[in-house]
């Protein structure tokens, strides 16, 4: 007898781990948070046991959802950490990579936090606007990203052509960072989580050598910042950069877009909603592991429902009710 159900629970045991799911976690580059912010949201899952979780590094946001889109199947789900312009366009198909096939099975698990527009350069560099950029060094950022698409939409705002740089450049932000650091470059777009490493680490660098990080601010009542506000109504908000972060001179006003993670609809919805209780009732080890984690809370995933055209993973719709933040 005790054989018999000694076998019954391995036979059990094989079946709950055969159908743990497979999930991917498209991440970003090195010096990115959204890098660490995968790693450690696989290291959760994996410990929670409600998936088996792997990070990959990518360049961000639209290989994230071209991986969502193209490679899930066979019992792997690949998931996305996005930002919501970059989740917005991939949905609806304005973005020319998604113009022919959309990313509609995308669905929202929960948001992340904010990501600022780093407009990044030095106090030596003399530059103090955006339109200062001109006939400059300047990288906006990896081709086909979301750093690159915001970027160029400041530019426009500010009436900048990047043709009216002495250089451009196209890089992640660690090499943008480093290039700067090194005096190659004047100055690089960044679309990131508060604090970024890259940054921090360049300011510890520019202070030793007698300089320091300068944000180029962007006034979110201008004609810059109403351009991009316009073109993600509701996705992109104003933000604040207090100075303690990156040590600037003063807190940098600018703007910020929202980052959320994005599953495919087709995982499961217990899956999904293991995912998300996962997450929330690990909350700290994730603000201990990612300082822009202290923005990802159930409340700001709420405010979030009804926001954008992507729906909710019933999974995770099922956790917001339980917690009584929507209806």
């Amino acid at each position: 007898m005790k054989r018999v159900l000694l076998l019954i629970g391995l036979v059990a045991l094989g079946l709950a781990l055969a159908q743990k799911p497979k999930v991917v976690i498209g991440t970003g580059s090195t010096g990115g948070v959204f890098f660490y912010y995968g790693t450690a949201l696989a290291d959760i899952l994996n410990k929670a046991g409600v998936a088996e979780a792997q990070p990959v590094q990518t360049g961000g946001s639209y290989d994230n959802l071209q991986l969502l889109r193209d490679r899930t199947g066979g019992g792997t789900y690949y998931c996305a950490l996005s930002t919501t312009d970059s989740a917005y366009v991939a949905y609806t198909g304005e973005e020319p990579r998604f113009k022919d096939r959309p990313a509609k099975g995308q669905r929202i698990l929960f948001y992340m936090y904010p990501s600022f527009i780093h407009i990044v350069t030095t106090e030596k560099s003399g530059i103090k606007v955006v339109q200062d950029l001109k006939g400059k060094r300047v990288s906006t950022g990896q081709p086909g990203s979301s750093t690159e698409n915001l970027a160029l939409l400041v530019l426009q705002g500010a009436g900048v052509k990047p043709e009216s740089f002495a250089k451009r450049e196209r890089l992640p932000v660690a090499e943008g960072a480093k290039a700067l650091a090194e005096g190659t470059l004047d100055a690089f777009f960044w679309v990131g989580g508060v604090p970024t490493s890259s940054i921090v680490e360049l300011s510890q660098t520019l202070t030793r050598k007698g300089d320091r990080v300068y944000l180029i601010p962007v006034d979110p009542k201008s004609t810059t910042a109403q351009v991009v506000m316009k073109r993600f109504p509701g996705l992109v908000d104003s933000y604040t950069v207090p100075k303690s972060v990156y040590n600037t001179r003063t807190d940098v006003p600018g703007l910020a877009t929202g980052n959320i993670m994005v599953c495919p609809e087709s995982l499961p919805a217990e899956a999904a909603y293991g995912i998300i209780k996962a997450v929330f009732e690990n909350l700290d080890t994730l603000r201990t592991a990612v300082a822009a984690a202290k923005d990802t809370s159930l409340e700001a995933t709420a405010r979030l429902y009804g926001k954008l055209p992507i729906p909710f993973h019933p999974g995770a719709e099922r956790y917001l009710k339980e917690k009584g933040l929507i209806k």
